[in-house]
């Protein structure tokens, strides 16, 4: 065994790691082409500017910004640079433009881990990127013409993305060793995060000097770019990799559970009766709510409240994001050196703990803060949504867990079930916030720590962190003890 790992590739070449690269942009493309509606639609829709434009609701409205903007130190000509765009869609309007996604999104969630079983995960995963992206290209003309092929295209870009984190997680059941596990995942899946500033930050930027149309091509077509090197280098399973080397794939293959299920029943009674299970889909649900709406929906918060500009706009919703990248980095090595010290389930727990409990207590004091008070706004949003990247190695992760070999399934169950607040946030926010106004916005932030808080309980009581009895493959399993095995053999490869 010295021999053996004196000679092995070093982990950051291996192609475990090289799959952790490569779905790291995967994923990043994927929510850029999910979010980048929420900076884009700021400066795709008119404001009403006068009386002749407007109900008389909409003109008490528009004396009520002006005199907030004034308030704030913003000129006539900055106000109506806000105001400009190019549609009249109305606040409930733009909450359908947001939620469609969403809509496609849930439909494809539960069979993706049947279809990842049946074609390969990394079919399924570029399949449905491909054609997000190619919906993403048409979606400028599709607006021109009507909200409904908006609509449309986005519901079609919800279809192709649901698919990515179930026929993911099947990937990482078959590549992540026990011990790299969360580091793995928490890696590949901070591409997420990634997707995020990058979407905010250059679509702001589009906004102001180019034009919006210029961020679906953009995204559209990097997004094409990434799926001709995901077909190119990825592959299911160390087995069938032609150029993985025959230390790492014995390496993996002695360190990872059989996931193999063909030909096998799938224990859907003990998915139901599993508290482990629905600990995790309740976390997903509660930690969704509060996610969706800040990704969603904070764009148009900052432009309503703290009455920044589009490039202003696009800066500050992206460091949230940055800072969140870091924590999820970061998150990742530090809960599997826990883990050697600590119970799976427990480090699981606390972090879970922490990712609910402090974005709650910040949201909550976001809602209090005017666009006097823009820098420290901004503050409690980036600590919000720094903490709430300890998810990442709390539920997210979880599923691998306590049933790797149902892992893709298992992720599709919640996920499908967590797509929920994705179609329901952005609807609520419109409605609530059809006056604009800071208090309407407060009571968004309640509901999201209503969510986080209802997520805390559940999961402190239920989560579990091991491989459940009824997830085992008791005749013929290569590797029983595999969720035992000291993590000094796995830091070796």
């Amino acid at each position: 065994m010295a021999d053996e790992r004196h000679n092995t590739v070093p982990t950051l070449s291996s192609k475990r790691y090289l799959l952790a690269y490569i779905a790291f942009f995967g994923f990043l493309w994927s929510y850029a082409m999910r979010f980048n509606m929420s900076v884009a639609i700021v400066c795709m829709v008119k404001a009403p500017t006068s009386p002749n434009e407007s109900s008389s609701n909409d003109t008490q409205l528009t004396i009520a910004v002006n005199v907030d903007a004034e308030r704030c130190g913003l000129t006539n000509s900055s106000l109506q640079k806000m105001k400009d765009g190019e549609f009249d869609w109305d606040r409930k309007m733009q909450g359908y433009v947001l939620s469609s996604f969403f809509w496609g999104y849930i439909i494809t969630q539960f069979p993706a881990g049947w279809l990842a079983d049946l074609y390969g995960s990394k079919i399924v995963f570029g399949v449905g990127v491909s054609l997000s992206s190619v919906a993403t290209i048409l979606l400028p003309v599709a607006a021109r013409g009507h909200v409904y092929v908006a609509i449309f295209l986005r519901f079609i870009m919800g279809l192709g993305t649901g698919v990515i984190f179930p026929a993911m997680h099947g990937l990482w059941a078959r590549w992540a060793p026990v011990y790299e596990r969360t580091k793995l995942i928490a890696f590949s899946y901070s591409g997420t995060i990634v997707g995020n500033v990058f979407t905010f930050f250059v679509s702001g930027v589009l906004c102001e000097y180019t034009g919006w149309p210029s961020i679906f091509y953009l995204i559209g077509g990097l997004s094409l770019l990434w799926c001709v090197i995901w077909f190119v280098f990825v592959f299911d399973s160390p087995e069938v990799h032609p150029r993985i080397s025959q230390i790492e794939r014995s390496f993996i293959l002695s360190h990872t559970s059989r996931t193999d299920h063909k030909g096998q029943v799938i224990p859907w009674l003990s998915f139901l009766k599993s508290s482990a299970l629905w600990a995790i889909l309740v976390a997903h649900v509660c930690n969704n709510w509060g996610s969706y709406t800040m990704m969603t929906s904070l764009p148009t918060y900052m432009k309503d409240v703290l009455y920044f500009d589009m490039k202003q706009n696009g800066i500050f919703n992206a460091l949230p994001y940055v800072t969140m990248f870091i924590a999820s980095i970061g998150c990742g090595v530090f809960a599997d050196f826990m883990r050697t010290k600590f119970s799976t389930a427990l480090v699981r727990k606390v972090l879970q703990v922490l990712a609910f409990l402090v974005p709650a207590a910040f949201l909550i004091g976001t809602g209090y803060l005017d666009c006097t008070q823009r820098m420290l706004a901004v503050t409690f949003l980036v600590i919000a949504v720094t903490f709430s990247a300890l998810s990442r190695c709390g539920y997210t992760v979880n599923h691998v867990d306590v049933a790797p070999r149902y892992a893709g399934i298992f992720m599709g169950i919640t996920n499908t079930c967590a797509t929920i607040p994705g179609m329901l946030a952005p609807i609520t926010v419109g409605n609530i916030t059809q006056d604009r106004s800071q208090e309407s916005w407060r009571k968004v932030f309640y509901i999201c720590a209503a969510f986080y808080a209802f997520g805390t309980i559940i999961y402190a009581i239920f989560a579990k962190g091991e491989e459940e009895e009824w997830a085992k493959i008791e005749e013929g399993r290569s590797n029983p003890k595999s969720t035992e095995l000291e993590p000094m053999n796995a830091a070796n490869v």
